[in-house]
């Protein structure tokens, strides 16, 4: 398939960051007999790969903005664009020898998110989108499933934890959820979990308390693939609430809903 010059730098860079992380990976098995290492360990992983990525996207793209995870606001010359990624979303997974993990890479122009990539290097699935050109795994265009029922649902979710989020409000939301639609999953990776919106293999998803580069990628993934994003209140301020709530037109609508009674 024949890639847009931009794409074409998006995808380089994730192959180049994802050859030390699927290294990294392998390792993190033999050091789980240490409590100390394998988090610090993979604090390093994510770094490196925050580095290859942001080296890689300014040497194609120069004085483009950067926001990553590990190093926060980075300026740029050109105010109308910005990379948002995340290097290494799913940490936790990566952590435990989980292979549900992935780079996040998305573009915005002018406030617009205009084109994105999310990328597990362990099962080698790429996702990528561009503003108006539609969404793709592996080349192989995607389209959000058209059930619209969440009786006949599954949907993706978040859990709040020690230290992060609201537990009370998750408890009612998922107590919520689970009455009504076929199942729920929490995979623990918030693009990835977008992306799987974005061809169908969920039909929704929601979750609060997520960072920009967590959903940068995955909000045009979905969109591009015939899907509606918003936050969890039915509004466009995914990257500035934190929160999302996704699927087709009448699923998404339908989570919002469930999530507002609760």
């Amino acid at each position: 398939m024949h890639h847009s010059a931009l794409l074409n730098v998006m995808i380089a860079a994730a192959r180049k960051a994802a050859r030390s992380l699927k290294r990294d990976f392998g390792e993190v098995e033999n050091l789980q007999v240490s409590l100390k290492g394998p988090a610090n360990f993979v604090s390093a992983a994510d770094r490196k790969a925050e580095e290859t990525l942001y080296a890689e996207l300014t040497k194609a793209r120069p004085g483009y903005g950067f926001l990553g995870e590990e190093g926060g606001i980075r300026e740029g010359d050109d105010k109308t664009h910005r990379w948002i990624v995340d290097p290494l979303d799913g940490t936790t997974n990566f952590l435990h020898g989980i292979p549900q993990f992935a780079i996040s890479v998305g573009l915005e122009r002018e406030g617009v998110i205009v084109a994105g990539l999310v990328y597990n290097p362990i099962t080698e699935e790429l996702f990528i989108a561009e503003k108006g050109k539609g969404a793709f795994l592996n080349d192989h265009r995607i389209r959000v499933a058209g059930r619209k029922n969440l009786a006949d649902a599954v949907i993706a979710c978040g859990l709040p934890h020690r230290g992060r989020g609201d537990l009370a409000l998750g408890l009612r939301e998922t107590g919520a959820m689970q009455d009504q639609v076929a199942g729920l999953r929490r995979f623990g990776a918030a693009a990835l979990d977008l992306a799987y919106v974005a061809a169908g293999r969920f039909d929704g998803y929601w979750e609060r308390d997520l960072s920009p580069w967590d959903l940068a990628a995955g909000i045009i993934l979905v969109r591009e693939a015939g899907g509606f994003v918003s936050d969890c209140d039915g509004a466009d301020a995914m990257l500035d609430k934190g929160s999302v709530a996704a699927g087709n037109e009448t699923i998404r609508k339908e989570i919002v809903r469930v999530l507002k009674s609760a």
